[in-house]
């Protein structure tokens, strides 16, 4: 079921978040790395949300400065009047004949097929609420229906009976409805209640006078409902939502060794028999294909792993590029624009950066290679690094094909070693090298066979 209308959507972050215990206003704490109402933003786009209202208070520039890649209206709150007065202020930006979907900014695990849920509700221009029912409804505003099952009104906590106290369906605050409907309806609120607010789910008594028909919807999840007001909440939603895409993965082919222990802020893109320990982080846009296993405490970040590569344990990936059967770590970082080709392995406490590496080449221990280019075969010894920077200036290292490097090596850059070089070992290299020799720069081998070594004097 669909509704043919132009919409509008209305998110609520104006809330100072004091629970909080932070300077960042409330909304921009993040779930998954992304501030909570980034989330609700992204959910209105899927939805093909005409407008984005958002209603600021607390924090406003620096909520607009965390948003300006998103096209926004911005609509200020100066006063905390309640919900009724918040949506107040975006109504006036609104046509007449668009539908509203009012959202929070802290409740962030919202889906999208939810709300197309309650959107599909406003069938026959119908008041469309999302509710749920809860064990323990302690703090919501009840949803109090007739014998015959239709909605009459929310009474909120503080304004409830004991009778009504014992109802278990909730108001989440999220409703649909045309927009010229809802400007009546707000335009008679009063805030004559317990908290001298304008409560916005007075509207349900204002459409049942109307003998406007009131239709619920409900979400797959109670986290979907679930807001952010402290630390606590904030920890558990973050949970709740990796636990979801852990899932998700899960369900598409993707061995996860324990999902609680998984953590996913961007986008992972998996092939066929990929699998990942425990205590993995996962940022931007990371592809993985067929057959990659990735070890326990691995972060990668905006990278793309060829097929049956394995990344041990405690190595740090970002914005690099790997071809097939590579051996990474434990202990390795590839820095930024690192790109490996076939089998090539890169082993513990090894770092590169801004390097190209051919197939089959190996740096297997204790290195740093740096703005390198590095031909097919090479083998690099322990203890060897390119010295690429002057203090000022960064420098190229070019080494071809089936190059031995020996341990404890110093490549002072600009520096060509070409095809075939061996290079011996504790050797500091400042000039290129012939193809199919030996190279080697050593200090003459000295002992003094008179020397003493110190001794500490005891003191009395």
């Amino acid at each position: 079921m669909s509704v043919d209308l132009s919409l509008s959507v209305v998110v609520l972050a104006a809330g100072q978040g004091t629970r909080m215990k932070s300077t960042l206003p409330k909304v921009l704490h993040c779930i998954a790395g992304r501030p909570l109402v980034e989330h609700v933003i992204t959910d209105a786009q899927e939805l093909g949300a005409r407008d984005i209202h958002i209603v600021f208070g607390h924090g406003g520039e620096q909520v607009q400065q965390a948003l300006s890649a998103y096209d926004l209206n911005w609509v200020e709150q100066t006063e905390q009047l309640g919900t009724g007065h918040a949506v107040e202020q975006a109504l006036p930006a609104i046509p007449d004949d668009h539908l509203v979907l009012l959202l929070y900014g802290d409740v962030p695990l919202i889906t999208v097929q939810t709300l197309q849920r309650l959107i599909a509700a406003t069938e026959g221009n119908a008041l469309a609420l999302l509710t749920a029912k809860l064990v323990d409804p302690t703090g919501y505003g009840r949803i109090v229906r007739d014998a015959a099952g239709k909605v009459q009104c929310i009474v909120e906590q503080k304004d409830a009976s004991t009778e009504q106290l014992s109802i278990d369906e909730i108001n989440t605050g999220m409703l649909a409805v045309k927009a010229d409907r809802l400007k009546k309806w707000i335009a008679a609120l009063d805030n004559n209640n317990a908290q001298g607010e304008f409560y916005l789910t007075d509207i349900v008594g204002f459409a049942v006078a109307d003998g406007v028909v009131i239709n619920t919807a409900n979400p797959d999840e109670i986290c979907e409902i679930e807001g952010v007001n402290n630390k606590r909440q904030l920890a558990e939603l973050e949970r709740a939502y990796q636990l979801r895409q852990a899932r998700q993965l899960m369900e598409a082919g993707l061995t996860l060794r324990d999902p609680a222990r998984f953590d996913l802020r961007g986008e992972l893109i998996i092939g066929r028999d990929v699998e990942i320990d425990i205590n993995v982080l996962i940022e931007g846009r990371v592809e993985l294909a067929d057959g990659v296993q990735v070890g326990p405490n691995v972060i990668l970040k905006n990278v793309s792993i060829g097929a049956g590569t394995q990344i041990h344990a405690n190595s740090l990936l970002e914005e690099s590029i790997t071809g097939t059967q590579c051996d990474i770590g434990p202990y390795a970082r590839l820095r930024p624009q690192t790109n490996l080709a076939n089998k090539v392995k890169v082993g513990n406490f090894v770092e590169i950066k801004k390097s190209n590496i051919a197939d089959g080449s190996k740096i297997n221990h204790l290195s740093y290679v740096g703005d390198t280019t590095m031909g097919n075969d090479v083998n690099v010894g322990a203890g060897t690094i390119t010295c690429n920077y002057d203090g000022v200036n960064k420098y190229q290292t070019i080494i071809g094909d089936n190059v031995f490097i020996g341990s404890d090596t110093q490549l002072v850059a600009p520096v060509i070693i070409a095809d075939g070089t061996t290079i011996g070992a504790g050797s500091t290299i400042t000039k290129d090298t012939p193809a199919d020799a030996l190279t080697l720069s050593r200090a003459e081998q000295v002992s003094v066979k008179s020397w003493k070594r110190p001794k500490k004097i005891k003191e009395e």
